[in-house]
């Protein structure tokens, strides 16, 4: 990419369900991402389990194809074995950069995200009333949509990408079984992206619900779950891909991923860190 080009590529995928028996298998996959795009967005179930031993089989296999920035959120699978920290510390050391409430700057692109939780859409969503453990159960919902609000307000970018696991709007799980909606996602999500001017949001997690909706605020959303994609564009290769404008051109060569076992939270190493601060930023001032 020249320093000419106005737009960055955004590949966009969710639900890898990477597991110790996944080596090798996901190659293919990770180099056409390459070929394709600027950025790499993961939309959480990275992992299957949970476990560290498979966060550090995929960096291994992702690290090895992709070069680009690579930003991630957290899913439920993350969380399977107890060990969330464990595995996003691996993520780090890779140098991806896994948003859990926070903002980042890419290019000149603004990026925020959470997991997200459940709780169902609309006038079905879970109220905070009757048992304890219902009312922390909505809690969690709540807490979720704050971290994406607090995200959302650190952000001064035209452009606002979102990245969650969890379903904002249920037009993206529409073919999944009703019985399930609650679980999917939820509509408090929902909220934080009509009220800031965002320009997409990605998420994964409903396998077989539906590839795209709208907020009531008309802000597309994208279910980019591997297994969706797979089912309902089985020509193309399951990723989403959107070109989005930007002022900020990539440097050349592209900024690249840190090995595995380089603790630095960088996107780059260290040798290029004085390029990357201009173009990753932790979100804007105020």
């Amino acid at each position: 990419m020249t320093m000419t080009q106005a737009k960055i590529r955004l590949a966009a995928i969710g639900d890898v369900h990477y597991t110790k028996a996944s080596s090798g298998t996901w190659q293919q996959l990770f180099a056409q991402v390459a070929a394709s795009a600027d950025v790499l967005l993961l939309c959480g179930d990275i992992v299957d389990t949970g476990l560290p031993e498979e966060a550090w089989l995929f960096v291994r296999e992702l690290t090895a194809a992709v070069k680009i920035p690579v930003l991630a959120v957290l899913g439920n699978h993350e969380h399977e074995s107890g060990k969330p920290e464990e595995v996003q510390h691996i993520f780090a050391d890779a140098g991806i950069i896994t948003l859990d409430g926070e903002a980042r700057e890419v290019y000149g692109i603004g990026f925020a995200g959470t997991k997200g939780f459940a709780g169902g859409f609309g006038e079905h969503a879970l109220q905070a009333w009757g048992e304890e453990v219902l009312k922390r159960f909505v809690h969690e919902a709540v807490t979720e949509t704050l971290k994406l609000e607090s995200a959302l307000a650190k952000l001064r970018t035209p452009q606002r990408i979102v990245l969650l696991h969890y379903a904002p709007i249920q037009a993206t799980v529409a073919c999944e079984p009703p019985e399930i909606f609650a679980f999917l996602g939820s509509s408090r999500l929902e909220e934080p992206l009509n009220r800031y001017p965002v320009t997409v949001v990605f998420h994964g997690h409903a396998h077989r619900g539906s590839p795209e909706g709208r907020t009531r605020g008309d802000v597309p959303v994208y279910n980019v779950a591997i297994p969706l994609l797979r089912r309902v564009f089985p020509e193309q290769p399951p990723f989403r891909l959107l070109e989005v404008p930007t002022d900020v051109a990539a440097p050349t060569p592209l900024m690249r991923l840190a090995s595995p076992g380089h603790h630095s939270g960088a996107v780059g190493p260290p040798s290029q860190s004085s390029e990357r601060k201009s173009h990753v930023a932790g979100g804007a001032e105020g």
